[in-house]
């Protein structure tokens, strides 16, 4: 597509220095010039050709992150990891000239290689490895004598840095997506949060933007860009950075199976690694929602609001299954608004997928909470119907056996409930799909937990399958303890 005249009127003087460039370091003139598709930095990248030649050049406004990018570049390849060979570089003009990696990201192989389902492709998976396995080596360069002076615009992930990123989500997301929040409790949440941040060890190379379109794969071994922001900092940063990338959309499962695979590779203790991990995937979860904010909000280029509802997903993951060590009370109840809100889920024509979790409990154990949810949803009481636990043939069976079922279902009063059920739960299964909610809880409650509920539990996952295709997490609390009859 041609450029409009206001671009090539920004492009003009980046080309012009690039060609001088590109002839002087290789005696002649470059012929193809194609600007490549911008990224969310203040950067311009074109590719260069002449005849069987082809180099990346790039023009970059601010000079001290360009010496941070050369600077790290040149003691990568000294230290044989995979990223460009710069050919030549001008700092006074800004410009530099580097290795063509092409065109395929790790993101955009596991785009094409996604399937139907959201399942990814072992090839997929395999890349991911990969990555990870050579993480450790760039994080080791510190102690490699990495040159750290040139760090920009911070030399470490230090106190400074880490509040910087707390207030860039507070200005540019919570207050532009009008999320209500009291702002002395939040600041103090925040200072308790970077205390608990900064007790992880931290003399590794923190890589910062370690993410899917920020890895390049040649010949399906991966390349690595863009690192000029990186800085002294902890391992945990850089995993959550990958596996945390809104738009790749890894699910929970791979998500544990890779950080098991990198705590493997870096040769960690798994406890020591998860003390502090959640805190650094909600801190990299932070700063990329201010930037969507910033990009988005305040400078109207809305396709970067198509990643908002990955990121709400991921922090209603995180409410559920997240250890902290540290009450961040106001914090979360931020996190807790922004996973109700239908409006930062309406971006893009993305459908997130819903997860129904169906339960059954015993009342004599207690109801069960949602603490990390939303903690709404349903509680059907089923002690009206008829109670097979009752008869002996049928007391040491459970609601998932044969003849208990066969035994509910004769029941009119069991259909009769099941139908209201039903009822119900679609309504509330077809406006969740509708606003692009992800988390819906049923729980089933009756006497001993074994008969009635349990069989509820099974009918209703049974119709969500296959009416929706929606995803079910299954579970029955006082089966998996042993409970009562």
């Amino acid at each position: 597509m041609p450029l409009k005249n206001t671009e090539k009127e920004k492009t003009a003087p980046a080309e012009t220095a690039l060609r001088e460039l590109y002839k002087k370091t290789f005696g002649c003139e470059a012929g193809a010039f194609e600007p490549l598709t911008p990224d969310g930095s203040a950067r311009q990248l074109f590719r260069l050709r002449d005849g069987a030649r082809c180099v990346i050049g790039a023009f970059g406004p601010d000079k001290l992150e360009n010496r941070a990018f050369l600077e790290f570049s040149a003691h990568f390849r000294r230290e044989k990891l995979p990223v460009p060979e710069i050919y030549a570089a001008d700092p006074a003009q800004g410009v530099y000239l580097e290795e063509d990696l092409g065109d395929t990201t790790l993101f955009s192989f596991l785009s094409a290689q996604r399937g139907a389902d959201g399942a990814l492709a072992p090839a997929v998976k395999d890349a991911y490895k990969k990555v990870l396995d050579l993480l450790p080596r760039f994080q080791q360069q510190v102690e490699r004598g990495l040159n750290l002076d040139v760090c920009y615009p911070r030399a470490s992930f230090d106190r400074q840095s880490i509040m910087w990123d707390l207030n860039y989500f507070k200005y540019y997301f919570l207050k532009l997506a009008k999320i209500p929040f009291n702002e002395q409790k939040l600041e103090d949440d925040f200072v308790r949060f970077t205390d608990f941040l900064l007790e992880a060890p931290a003399d590794f190379f923190l890589y910062r933007d370690f993410q899917s379109r920020n890895i390049m794969l040649r010949g399906g071994e991966p390349w690595f860009i863009d690192y000029q922001g990186g800085r002294r900092g902890a391992r945990h940063y850089d995993v959550a950075s990958l596996l945390y990338d809104g738009k790749a959309d890894l699910s929970p499962e791979t998500r544990i199976e890779l950080r098991d695979h990198y705590v493997g590779a870096a040769g960690l203790d798994p406890a020591a690694f998860m003390r502090h991990y959640h805190g650094f995937i909600f801190v990299r979860i932070m700063q990329a929602m201010g930037a969507y904010g910033l990009r988005g909000f305040y400078e109207r280029k809305t396709h970067f609001l198509l990643s908002v509802p990955f990121a709400v997903r991921n922090i209603e993951w995180l409410l559920r299954n997240a250890e902290l060590p540290v009450k961040l009370p106001e914090l979360m109840q931020c996190f807790k608004r922004i996973a109700a809100s239908s409006y930062l889920r309406q971006f893009g024509k993305t459908r997130l997928g819903l997860t129904v979790r169906i339960g059954s409990f015993s009342y004599k154990n207690g109801v069960p909470m949602d603490e990390r949810g939303h903690g709404g949803g349903f509680i059907f009481d089923c002690r009206a119907l008829p109670n097979p636990g009752r008869y002996e043939q049928y007391a040491q069976l459970t609601g998932r056996d044969k003849p208990v079922a066969e035994f509910l279902e004769k029941e009119a009063a069991v259909t009769d409930f099941l139908s209201h059920v039903f009822a119900l739960t679609d309504a509330s299964v077809d406006n969740y799909l509708e606003r692009n909610f992800t988390s819906l809880m049923v729980n089933f409650g009756c006497t001993g937990g074994r008969h009635r509920s349990v069989y509820c539990a099974e009918a209703l996952a049974a119709r969500i399958k296959k009416k929706y295709g929606a995803r079910v997490e299954l579970s029955h609390r006082e089966l998996a303890a042993g409970g009562n009859k």
